[in-house]
């Protein structure tokens, strides 16, 4: 069995899955208003905006506004899981509207932070949000499974990027920490629902994980369409907390363990040599990661 579908057999324990979130996320409901400074906000037409009024480092405002510009894909994305996910489950369907409604407001706190703050230049900023979407996101897999290994390794990365900026930023401005950590909240959700429905088919037929590793060996975030944006990886890296080394224990590393790739045992031949492919990618990354480490760069 090397099906790349959804298995109808686990509806019942994913609608479970799928209460459990709504019962949590209500618990944690917000709007992005309460996290907003307002007090700090003024008329762009009555007081121009001029690079003098730039509080924060310029490694915070790159990753922030690298953030907002991956949020800003939504729509592309949202579009991506309802064509891949229509005729499959009905509860992932269900799920992905859940899903975008949550993950909709993240970009509008992103942005009117930003120009609350006059962390950046406005105009600059609305070219940047217009040219990132109107490039669109298209990924190369197009099947159920593997599309739900890239949401749980995308909403993973997303919540440690949060996570680490804000301890970064926090020092500079007590809001903005405390706005990235309520935006992770959101993620660590959405990766929880997205990981274990991977963990149950794995445990239900170990032979998906025939389709894990083209997808963990080649995972870009959304954002990956934005203008310079390894330059801007670049900088988070050294920077802004978040780079290769957090990416590999943080996510990669996370992910392989909790999904206990090294203790499956698929019976078809093609999907034991994509497990072991995949323990050897991992053994490898973790390699350069100490390589690096023991340089001390």
């Amino acid at each position: 069995m090397l099906t790349n579908d959804l298995d109808f057999r686990l509806e019942p324990r994913l609608r479970e899955l799928y209460e459990e979130h709504k019962k949590r996320s209500a618990k944690i409901d917000w709007g992005y208003h309460e996290f907003l400074p307002w007090d700090k906000a003024q008329d762009f037409r009555r007081v121009p905006w001029d690079p003098s009024q730039v509080t924060l480092p310029p490694s915070i405002v790159t990753a922030i506004e690298t953030a907002l510009l991956t949020e800003v894909n939504l729509p592309w994305f949202t579009s991506h899981l309802a064509q891949t996910f229509k005729g499959s489950l009905t509860i992932i369907q269900d799920f992905v509207h859940t899903w975008t409604a949550e993950e909709d407001q993240h970009s509008n706190l992103l942005e009117t932070y930003l120009l609350i703050t006059r962390s950046v230049d406005p105009k600059r900023l609305h070219e940047l949000h217009k040219m990132t979407v109107e490039n669109g996101w298209e990924p190369d897999f197009h099947t159920p499974f593997e599309t739900m290994v890239y949401t749980s390794l995308q909403e993973l990365a997303t919540m440690v990027f949060y996570n680490n900026v804000a301890k970064e930023a926090n020092k500079h401005d007590p809001d903005l920490g405390k706005l990235l950590r309520r935006l992770a909240k959101d993620e660590t959700l959405h990766y929880a629902f997205y990981r274990d429905v991977i963990k149950f088919h794995l445990q239900l037929e170990p032979n998906y994980c025939y389709h894990l590793g083209y997808v963990i060996k080649n995972f870009q975030m959304p954002g990956a369409v934005m203008p310079d944006f390894d330059d801007r990886m670049s900088i988070i890296a050294k920077e802004a907390n978040y780079g290769p080394l957090e990416y590999f224990d943080q996510v990669l590393d996370v992910i392989i363990k909790y999904w206990d790739i090294e203790n499956l045992r698929p019976i078809a031949p093609e999907a034991e040599k994509a497990r072991l492919d995949l323990l050897k990618y991992h053994a490898r990354m973790k390699r350069v990661k100490e390589r690096f480490m023991r340089s001390g760069k």
